[in-house]
């Protein structure tokens, strides 16, 4: 449904409280240049408990017949959870930060606040009400449509893609058990007679190691990215580090 005409609302059931899915919602909407935000409704936890306990009660009175006098429909568009997926819900949370521009523009509004800031998430979707500012969206190098940069082009894609692992892969056992740290890449570029070697790095994350089947499966999804709409293969190992340093970020 992404477009640069249409207004798509993600609900929360979709997966969007943990970050990777909104960065993955974020490339989505960068690749076809339409712009998005993140709202959040705010509510503390024992707030959120007390709703889903008070749902709880009233699918048992209805199920019990005690709610006779009250529309049944009215109850089935409050569906609880059980309180071991409440719980495991609230562990697994990732609350959205301004700070990351995945999650940015940020709206933070208070559940029980009639009146959400509508006028700044309309500028901020669609632009000024006035017609003077207008959103507009830059995809990225990674993911930006360029032609195919001819017939060998995929097997550049796929050498280059492999080249930039195997480093990642010599780093890590060469510091086994650790996380975090930065591989260094040299790319050679080509500038009239002269040869220059521009530095690259993929910054690991922090918290976590990253395995071969993590990286390869981040190498065929920024591979399937550009098989078709390609950047240019000069700069095919800039776009790849570049797409595994925000998935870094984002996990």
């Amino acid at each position: 449904m992404l477009s640069q005409d249409d207004v798509v609302v993600c609900d929360a059931a979709g997966g969007n409280y943990i970050k990777g899915w909104r960065y993955q919602l974020y490339c989505e909407a960068k690749a076809v240049r339409t712009p998005s935000c993140v709202v959040h409704v705010g509510t503390a936890v024992d707030k959120a408990r007390e709703i889903n306990e008070a749902r709880l009660r009233r699918r048992e009175e209805l199920k019990n017949g005690e709610g006779r006098g009250v529309d049944v429909a009215a109850g089935a568009d409050e569906e609880p959870y059980e309180p071991s997926t409440w719980e495991n819900l609230v562990y697994r949370y990732e609350e959205p930060n301004g700070m990351a521009r995945w999650d940015s523009p940020l709206f933070t509004v208070l559940w029980d606040d009639e009146m959400p800031p509508y006028d700044a998430i309309w500028d901020a979707m669609i632009g000024s009400a006035d017609g003077k500012t207008k959103v507009v969206v830059r995809p990225n190098q990674a993911t930006v449509l360029k032609p195919s940069s001819g017939e060998d082009y995929l097997y550049e894609l796929d050498k280059a893609t492999q080249e930039v692992l195997g480093k990642i892969t010599e780093w890590t056992k060469d510091h086994a058990g650790e996380s975090g740290g930065g591989v260094l890449l040299d790319v050679d570029k080509v500038g009239g007679k002269d040869e220059e070697s521009e530095r690259l790095v993929v910054e690991l994350p922090p918290n976590r190691t990253v395995g071969l089947p993590a990286l390869q499966r981040l190498r065929r999804q920024f591979i399937a990215l550009n098989r078709q709409n390609a950047v240019s293969a000069a700069r095919i190992k800039e776009s790849f580090v570049g797409y595994l340093n925000d998935s870094f970020q984002a996990a």
